[in-house]
């Protein structure tokens, strides 16, 4: 499994928002895409995507700006995924969207992703943004 790079993008992104959470009130694109070495127009765009998932808040002209909805605590790497790719789903038989596959009818193995999508997203809702934005200690 791999995520795309807007994926990745966007927790980079969120992880730089939620190290100034508390320090200051609203972030621009601007001062993110410096601090990350994101192009601007990307931090732009996933302003725009993670804002329609509720995950941050986002207000346009003077004084404007945009920060993080909840407590980062309160975001988890599942959240960020799910915002920008879509619902968790490995195979495309467990997407709920019409699929071309030859054995559909008889497949015994797609009973079961239903299971491992959730086991995956368990996985990834295990992980907050809150630890993801801090320095891992090294052992």
């Amino acid at each position: 499994m791999r995520l795309s790079a807007q994926t990745d993008y966007a927790v980079v992104m969120l992880s730089a928002a939620a190290r100034h959470c508390g320090v200051s009130g609203r972030l621009n694109a601007t001062l993110l895409a410096d601090e990350t070495g994101l192009p601007l127009p990307t931090v732009q765009k996933l302003v725009s995507h993670l804002s329609r998932a509720g995950l941050i808040e986002s207000t346009r002209g003077t004084g404007g700006g945009f920060r993080l909805a909840r407590p980062p605590a309160a975001i988890s790497l599942a959240d960020i995924v799910e915002a920008i790719e879509g619902p968790i789903a490995l195979t495309s038989c467990s997407d709920g969207g019409k699929q071309d596959c030859c054995i559909e009818q008889s497949c015994r193995v797609k009973p079961h992703w239903t299971n491992v999508n959730g086991a995956v997203r368990g996985a990834l809702a295990g992980v907050t943004l809150a630890s993801l934005s801090t320095q891992p200690e090294i052992a």
